[in-house]
């Protein structure tokens, strides 16, 4: 979804990743470069066919924490799945690899996404990660997919402006949108700042996730509740 860098770490290229210094490995610490992070998941990427369009990435001042976020488009619709990357060399955090459509990395140390891999850096895990990595990378294109079939599921549902009504204070009670927000929801329902189609459960979904922009940074699992009531409104209208 998104990368922050709101704690002290600023923008870099990957050039400027590939520059940086790596500290020399102990009997127990074996601090792995963070442009091999981005190489081993960027390989596995092309290898099961992915298309990456962006990447993003930060570091630390002093060049020991590394956090990043790829964005790959997607064969099925006008949006993207993203994957989020994070590794240190000063044993604060471990390697971290996260795959979904609401990743957040952010240098404050939030880290989330649908699925994840966090590795201590040892020999061991040196060498095992780029097959870690395959093994989450490989069920993604099913993962992608039926995502597809959820957004096209949306897409096909109309929805009475009753039905509207009922979902958004659905958000409310289950707690993806505060009372402030529901003017928020309905008015970028009723008169989109984008083309979301018709009165769909589509444009609801996009309308909820809109006015979240920001409070989705602080909490992704709102887009999950999102989710979940706009399902449930799906399979009562079918």
């Amino acid at each position: 979804m998104t990368l922050m860098l709101h704690a002290g770490a600023g923008v870099v290229d990957y050039d400027g990743l590939r520059a940086l210094e790596t500290p020399e490995a102990t009997d127990t610490h074996v601090p792995i470069p963070h442009h091999m992070v981005v190489d081993m998941v960027k390989y596995s990427l092309g290898f099961y066919g992915h298309e990456l369009i962006a990447e993003n990435y930060g570091v630390t001042p002093d060049g020991a924490r590394f956090f990043g976020v790829l964005s790959l488009r997607s064969p099925y619709g006008d949006y993207v799945d993203t994957v989020g990357l994070r590794n240190s060399h000063d044993k604060r955090f471990p390697i971290g690899i996260s795959i979904g459509s609401r990743v957040f990395v952010c240098d404050n140390l939030a880290f989330n996404g649908d699925h994840v891999i966090r590795r201590k850096h040892t020999a061991k895990a040196r060498r095992d990660l780029p097959g870690l990595v395959a093994e989450v990378i490989e069920p993604l294109g099913e993962a992608r997919k039926a995502q597809a079939i959820t957004f096209e599921r949306y897409k096909a549902t109309e929805l009475t402006d009753d039905i509207a009504d009922l979902a958004v204070m659905q958000l409310y009670r289950k707690g993806a949108i505060n009372v402030t927000r529901i003017a928020d929801v309905l008015s970028a329902y009723d008169d989109p700042p984008h083309d979301w189609g018709d009165k769909t459960a589509w444009r609801l979904f996009n309308a909820a996730t809109f006015s979240l922009t920001g409070r989705v940074s602080e909490d992704p699992r709102l887009t999950t509740t999102v989710h979940k009531v706009i399902d449930g409104v799906c399979e009562r209208i079918h």
